[in-house]
């Protein structure tokens, strides 16, 4: 979390303060004195909407104004999928593993968008634009390997597309401010977009 809040720019850490004045007002709002840890769910779920994911810092926070340990905080987060401990990409790239994927090369496109990243399976690329993770079917077998960009599906796949659909999301969306939001038809041998 260090590293990240270094990282940040003017303007997220104006985001920052501005989402936590508005968790403050929503704690004092629906917070009842006499028990306050029965807010939790409810305060877990403001966090996680106001900034995307619950952080260290937004644990520590809610333990102070709740008087509830920062430890139980944590268990409660990591239990339910909903919560995640890490910041969510803009864009959210999934790469098929399933058995026709694999066979037909998943792992060739999987090793080359590591590469083209600098991240690993789970992790989020250092400006938050793109997130990498596994997924077992996209249901595109006979046009595999698949890989899907949030919600274009690229069909046919091999490492050598990589670079080029990895720029459209760069530049199509002025570096993570909006989302490309043409729709294609689906085409044997080129991108395809899952309706």
């Amino acid at each position: 979390m260090e590293k990240q809040t270094q990282m940040m720019t003017e303007a997220q850490k104006k985001e920052n303060k501005k989402n936590f004045r508005e968790l403050q007002t929503f704690i004092d709002d629906t917070v009842k004195s006499e028990d306050p840890q029965r807010a939790l769910m409810g305060v877990l779920h403001k966090v996680q909407n106001l900034f995307g994911y619950i952080s260290k810092e937004a644990m520590d926070f809610v333990s102070e104004k709740l008087s509830v340990p920062t430890a139980h905080i944590y268990g409660m987060a990591t239990f339910y999928n909903y919560f995640s401990l890490k910041p969510k990409a803009h864009h959210k790239i999934h790469v098929c593993k399933g058995t026709a994927c694999y066979v037909g090369g998943g792992a060739r496109v999987l090793n080359r968008l590591k590469k083209e990243l600098e991240i690993g399976e789970g992790d989020v690329t250092s400006d938050g634009l793109f997130s990498l993770d596994i997924t077992r079917c996209l249901g595109c077998c006979g046009l595999s390997p698949v890989m899907q960009v949030n919600d274009d599906v690229y069909v046919r796949m091999v490492p050598e597309k990589v670079p080029v659909i990895l720029k459209k999301y760069h530049t199509c969306c002025g570096h993570g401010t909006g989302r490309n939001g043409h729709r294609k038809k689906a085409k044997a041998g080129k991108q395809a977009v899952a309706v």
